[in-house]
Order: structure tokens, then C-alpha cells, then sequence
């Protein structure tokens, strides 16, 4: 059965992102404390992603790939840095379609531009990638064991030598680097809020030497019943902003918003078609 994709390849639309301070606030009216929010979700990490709409393709990927059973399986848990829906549209895109570098770099061209510059049939359906390759790249999301934001070390992009984060290997084996940028707040380093990332190292014999670039987690410590989801961060274009996106996490938009955090998954794609 076919798998469409048609609302993946629609070009990519900016979008701007608001926000709101609330000071001060707790004697107005207006306002309501909504409580603790329950981290915990009763049923497994597949579960969950086909219960959230901003799964859906994802959850459909990880049926293709053939991981089902991984994703259900209580006899052992597991890590998912969780790209999003977004994440899929962005990187396969439309022909004629180019998302911009927020930090003014060239750019990049969505998978099926480059197929359709290569003479190569475009991507119509999820399906039309084979399995092994949607596993591949998938894999570098996940890991094995529950870790929580508490559980990682400190990462400092800044002072890599004292606060490198962790290396940590993926289900497949490929390297990544995983960490928890301490913000500063009201001038003071390290007091601010506490944001969890996760880089592909692409170099494993110098792991410090090059990143394809930092995907931003915005949703950290989702507990399904066999382990552990972090949602990752979405770059919108059209968002105006420094190189800084994320206070001290300095991020690539690009790459974080690509599948497989880097170019691979569109060079085996394009190889392969």
C-alpha cells in the first residue's frame, strides 16, 4: 500500500515564531496555574508517536523501516531523539523548492530539486525509499537504555574542553554527541533554563573537531513505558535571529532540520536511485 507523501513536498512555508513573557502575572485574573505536567505516557514509545499528530509520519517510517517491534518492545528500553513531521517535509521538499540558511549561508535544496537536477525520478511516496535506509538514518536517533536530561553531562560550545557533553553510541553504532546547554539568566552563566542536544558526529577518530550540526531538543523526558522521547526543535524560515538561536546553543538550522542531521541520507538517495 502507498504511503503518500503529497503534503511533505508542498514548499516548505515560513512561519514566525512568537513569544510571549508572562511576569508577574500570578494575581491577575487571567491567570491560571495549570499545575505539574505528568511526563509519563501509558503505552510504548510507538504508542506515542501514532497518538501525536506531529508523528504521524514519523511513526509511518518507522513501520517501513521495519522497527515496529523495537519501538514496542518492553524487554528492553530505549533513548528516541524524535525529529518531527516537519523534519521529513523539509528534507525530501518539492523541485523548485530552496529552505534559506537563517545565518545567511547558501542554503539547502530539497532532496527531490536535487534528484530532479540529477535527472532522477522525484520522491513521491514514503515507500520508494527502501527500508534499509529509512533504518539506517532512523537509527541515529535512537539508543539504547532511559536517559533524562538530568542524566547527560554539561555542553558549553564555548569551552568544549571543559564541558564537552557526552559521545554516545547510536542503535546502529554511529557516533553522537549529546549534551545540556546551561543558559545564563540575568547575566549570570550556567543559572539559566537547562536545554538538551544532540549532534552527529561525522568524524569519530576527531569527534571534536567537526559537527554536522546541533538539533535543539524542545520537548525533553517523555516517558513512554519502554523508555524515553526528546522531542527535537524545528528552524522555521523567516525567523529573523543571530547565529545564537537557542541562548548558548548554537545550532546549524539546516542540518538539525534534515533527516540523519546531515547531507548522507540525500547522497544515498540520490546514489541509489
Amino acid at each position: 500500500m502507498k504511503t503518500t507523501i503529497r503534503k511533505y513536498i508542498l514548499p516548505v512555508v515560513s512561519a514566525a515564531v512568537l513569544i510571549v513573557t508572562v511576569s508577574s502575572c500570578s494575581k491577575d485574573n487571567y491567570y491560571k496555574d495549570g499545575g505539574t505536567v505528568d511526563p509519563h505516557f501509558k503505552g510504548t514509545i510507538l504508542q506515542y508517536l501514532q497518538s501525536n499528530p506531529q508523528f504521524d509520519t514519523i511513526a509511518k517510517i518507522v513501520h517501513l523501516a521495519g522497527m515496529d517491534t523495537l519501538f514496542s518492545t518492553t524487554k528492553q528500553t530505549l533513548t528516541f531523539f524524535a525529529p518531527t513531521d516537519e523534519v521529513i517535509r523539509t528534507t525530501i521538499g518539492a523541485v523548485h523548492t530552496t529552505v534559506p540558511d537563517l545565518q545567511g549561508g547558501p542554503g539547502y535544496t530539497a532532496l527531490n530539486q536535487i534528484l530532479f537536477n540529477a535527472g532522477k525520478d522525484t520522491i513521491q511516496t514514503l515507500d520508494e525509499i527502501p527500508a534499509a535506509t529509512w533504518r539506517k538514518y532512523l537509527m541515529r536517533y535512537v539508543f539504547k537504555g532511559s536517559y533524562l536530561l538530568k542524566d547527560y553531562p554539561q555542553l558549553d560550545f564555548t569551552l568544549r574542553p571543559l564541558f564537552p557533553g557526552g559521545y554516545y553510541q547510536g542503535y546502529n553504532g554511529d557516533l553522537a554527541n549529546i549534551g545540556v546547554v546551561y543558559a545564563t539568566a540575568n547575566t549570570v552563566r550556567y543559572s539559566g533554563y537547562r536545554q538538551l542536544c544532540i549532534a552527529s558526529v561525522t568524524d569519530p577518530g576527531n569527534p571534536q573537531n567537526y559537527y554536522n550540526g546541533a538539533a535543539a531538543v524542545s520537548s525533553s523526558d517523555i516517558q513512554p513505558t519502554n523508555g524515553v522521547i526528546h522531542t527535537l526543535a524545528i528552524y522555521f524560515s523567516g525567523v529573523t535571529s543571530t547565529p545564537n538561536l537557542t541562548g548558548e546553543l548554537q545550532v546549524n538550522p539546516i542540518m538539525s532540520n534534515l533527516f540523519g542531521m546531515s547531507m548522507d541520507f540525500d547522497n544515498e538517495i540520490l546514489l541509489n536511485r
